[in-house]
Order: C-alpha cells, then sequence, then structure tokens
C-alpha cells in the first residue's frame, strides 16, 4: 500500500485545498503514479505526467524460471530481499512454474536479509522471516549489512530491483561469495518519448516549478532522452535554477546529484514523505512576497497576486517577474533580464516582454522603466 499519510490524506490536520495554487509539478514515474498525482491535485497543482521508464515482467519467464531453479539447486546461504514487488512477483512466477513450494521450503533455511519493511512485509507475507533490515534502505547499505557477517565461501542470493547492480554484485564476489542474481522484473524506456520530450521542454523553459522522481532509473531515462533530443545541458541548468527536482531517496536521487544537481529528499524514504517535504518547500521558500507602492505582490508559481487580484503568466513573464521581485526594489539592467528568460531576447525582446508583462499583471504600473538602465518595481 503507498504510504500517502499524512501527505495524501485530505482530512489530515494541515490539509489546505489551495496549499500548491499556482504551481505546476512534473511527475515521472509510472508505476503508482495515480496517488502521487492526486495528492498534488488536491492541493491545487497542476500536474504533467510523463512516465520516463516502464516497470515489465522480463521478456521470457522462462529466464526467471532458470534463475529460480539455480537457486533452488544451490541452497543458498543468505538471501538479500530487495523490494516487495520483486519478492511477490517472484514467488508468483515460481508458483506458476510448479517450483513455488521447492523455492518457499529452500528459503524457510536460508538467512533473509531485506532492504526495507516493503520487502519484510512481502516475505512475511509468504510466511518466511528475515533476519536484519538494511540501516539506510539502499543495496549498498544491504550489502554492507552481509558482509559484516562474513560471505567467504558462502552462497548468497540476491532479488534484483530492476536493473543489474553490478558494483553490488562485484563486491560480494570479492568477498568470497557465489552470488545468484534473481531479476524479477526489469526498468524499461517508456514507449511515449512525446510526452516526455513535452515535459523535458517544460522543464527547460523553468515553465514547471518542480519534477518528482522515485527510482534512479526515471532520472537516467530522462537525461538519456533529453541527451538525444540536444538538451541535456538545458535540463541540468534548469535543475540547477529554477526548477525543484525532488527525490524519494539518496539511490534515486544519486544520477542527479552526480549531474551537480541537489535535489530536495525526505529523511523518510517514502512517497507520503516526498509529498509532504515538496509541499513545504514550495510553500517555504518558493511562494515570493513584496511590498510596492500601492500594495502587496505574492508570486506563486505562476500565479502573481497583484493587490489582491490574481494573474496568470507566460514562461517568459514569470521569469522577468520573479528576477524583478528578487531585485526587491533595485533597477534590473536589461541584460540581467534577458539572462534569466527560458529563451534568448535582445534588448528590444525585454522591452516587448515586460509590454506583455504588464498587460498580464492587474495593476499595469507596478513596473516602472527607468531611462536607459532597466526596469524596476516601486517599493516602499
Amino acid at each position: 500500500m503507498t504510504d500517502l499519510s499524512p501527505a495524501g490524506d485530505s482530512t489530515s490536520p494541515g490539509f489546505r485545498s489551495d496549499q500548491l495554487e499556482g504551481f505546476r509539478i512534473g511527475v515521472t514515474s509510472d508505476r503508482r503514479s495515480e496517488d502521487l498525482i492526486a495528492a498534488f491535485v488536491r492541493r491545487g497543482a497542476d500536474v504533467i505526467h510523463a512516465p520516463t521508464i516502464r516497470m515489465a515482467g522480463v521478456s521470457d519467464d522462462g529466464v526467471l524460471e532458470a534463475e529460480t531453479r539455480a537457486v533452488i539447486a544451490g541452497s543458498p546461504d543468505v538471501l538479500l530481499a530487495t523490494t516487495s514487488y520483486g519478492m511477490r512477483r517472484w514467488l508468483e512466477t515460481a508458483d506458476a512454474a510448479g517450483i513455488g513450494d521447492a523455492l518457499t521450503a529452500q528459503l524457510e533455511h536460508t538467512r533473509i536479509l531485506v532492504r526495507g519493511p516493503k520487502a519484510r512485509g512481502a516475505i512475511r507475507a509468504a510466511g518466511l522471516d528475515d533476519q536484519g533490515m538494511s540501516e539506510r534502505e539502499t543495496t549498498t547499505s544491504l550489502v554492507d549489512l552481509v558482509l559484516k557477517s562474513g560471505v567467504k565461501g558462502k552462497t548468497v542470493a540476491v532479488q534484483l530491483h530492476g536493473f543489474t547492480d553490478p558494483t553490488q554484485l562485484a563486491r560480494l564476489e570479492a568477498a568470497g561469495a557465489t552470488v545468484l542474481p534473481v531479476a524479477p522484473y526489469r526498468w524499461t524506456q517508456h514507449e511515449d518519448s512525446g510526452r516526455v520530450l513535452k515535459l523535458i521542454d517544460a522543464i527547460c523553459a523553468s515553465a514547471l516549478d518542480a519534477v518528482t522522481f522515485t527510482s534512479a532509473p526515471a532520472v537516467e531515462s530522462l537525461f538519456k532522452t533529453a541527451e538525444a533530443a540536444g538538451k541535456l545541458a538545458e535540463i541540468h541548468a534548469a535543475f540547477r535554477g529554477s526548477v525543484i527536482a525532488a527525490a524519494v531517496g539518496p539511490v534515486t536521487a544519486a544520477p542527479l546529484v552526480e549531474a551537480g544537481i541537489l535535489p530536495i529528499i525526505p529523511d523518510r524514504f517514502r512517497m507520503g514523505a516526498l509529498i509532504r517535504l515538496l509541499c513545504e518547500h514550495l510553500e517555504q521558500a518558493q511562494v515570493k512576497h513584496l511590498n510596492y507602492l500601492r500594495g502587496t505582490i505574492e508570486l506563486r508559481g505562476r500565479i502573481a497576486r497583484v493587490g489582491g487580484i490574481d494573474a496568470s503568466l507566460s514562461p517568459v513573464g514569470l521569469a522577468l517577474f520573479r528576477t524583478l521581485i528578487d531585485a526587491r526594489g533595485a533597477t534590473v539592467s536589461r541584460a540581467a533580464l534577458a539572462s534569466s528568460a527560458p529563451e534568448a531576447l535582445d534588448d528590444h525582446g525585454v522591452d516587448v516582454a515586460i509590454s506583455r508583462l504588464r498587460q498580464q499583471l492587474p495593476d499595469k504600473s507596478t513596473i516602472r522603466t527607468v531611462v536607459k538602465r532597466g526596469y524596476r518595481i516601486d517599493t516602499p
């Protein structure tokens, strides 16, 4: 069951249906994305869903059956269980092949270590028990745990989670273990590349406030598609700028960090914690306030509230208005405004964009022209 409490419960204390009003969030996950999207929409956000990967069973269940028979025959001393879904699918496939009882009987005599509480739940649902859980709910931490007790001369079965992790398998082999990998499912690039390309365009244009990631392959697939489209540098720059990358845990965050992007990560690696963290971050760090001569300005995502009246801004207008608000009444040059825009602008282009921005704002006198120098917002 998806952990959405209390973040996903519209009856929980602190819930507000306008909490994310004005914000646009990109969701890259495929499996269980409905709960994530619904939680943001209930809080007033506009959500773009573009799954970058798809979870799929192995192309030939005969491969998984062969890996299962190897585990039964190998009588492993240790099983490393990494995911709930993977364990369930493995056991179901074994049952379908007529070797489920043999696998369960073998695992009853195997020391089972789990990566996290969800994997533990799947183990116990199968009538088995585990003897330990990794500290940080990562595969690296799980391998650390088994290496502490020594694996030289032992056989270690590893239930893989979506893709082979050669580094961790190599660590086990280097420590003297015989490794029996089992891959109940694979991550594959999503076939609907058109939606992903639209997401990439929105990120590059800073038309999104945040993008959520629930697996490292989702990040890698997004970057791969962006690179093929010639926009990898742009998407990196956007995530280092105004677009927030939100990752469910450190493993998911790793490809972002390697690219020089610092994502926000919840203390608990759960979807509910990710939702709560992103909501708080957008409200506390991304809502801008400024007093100007005729009232107050609040910028919430793409919505500018000027003198108590709301207006939805275009991506270019939003970027320029954000820059002017950040200047806190100081004059901003045309060059500085152009550099903040999501598209190339010369001085004339900045003047045209400012004119259009004024037309979008409830109070057209909010932005003042400073002759030969640039633009500013008049403050008290």
